[in-house]
């Protein structure tokens, strides 16, 4: 089954699994967050790092949150680099960005395990589903 931009998360999917098989766990997010970023720009994905977005209370702006990454304008990236599974809490935390941000697709990446570990959720008017990778 091909999901919305799978093309571009499977190449984001890639660039962290080179990052991942060349580090391994154990770093602090930072140190991914770089290492992703010169392997997107190997694969030729455009992106803005640390990309800082408003968020709105109806039509006022309340606010601003930054993502790790917004990849072609369309994929949010949020990285994590914890040594347990991926929790609710920080499902929550990508759920509400897709939501407030009004995108499609997002990404969470957890480099801090024995293995890499990732999820892909996907913003069906604001019912959002995700799958395990």
């Amino acid at each position: 089954m091909m999901y919305k931009y799978s093309d571009i998360t499977g190449r984001i999917i890639k660039c962290a699994m080179k990052v991942y098989n060349k580090l391994g766990n154990g770093f602090q997010e930072v140190v991914y967050q770089r290492a992703l970023a010169i392997e997107m720009i190997k694969e030729g994905l455009s992106f803005s790092r640390e990309f800082e977005m408003p968020i709105y209370y109806y039509d006022q702006e309340v606010g601003a949150r930054r993502v790790d990454f917004l990849v072609e304008g369309v994929v949010i990236v949020e990285l994590k680099a914890i040594m347990e599974e991926i929790n609710n809490t920080h499902k929550a935390q990508i759920i509400n960005y897709l939501e407030a941000f009004k995108i499609d697709v997002g990404l969470l990446i957890n480099f801090g395990n024995k293995s890499l570990e990732f999820k892909r959720f996907i913003n069906e008017q604001n019912n959002i589903k995700y799958k395990t990778f």
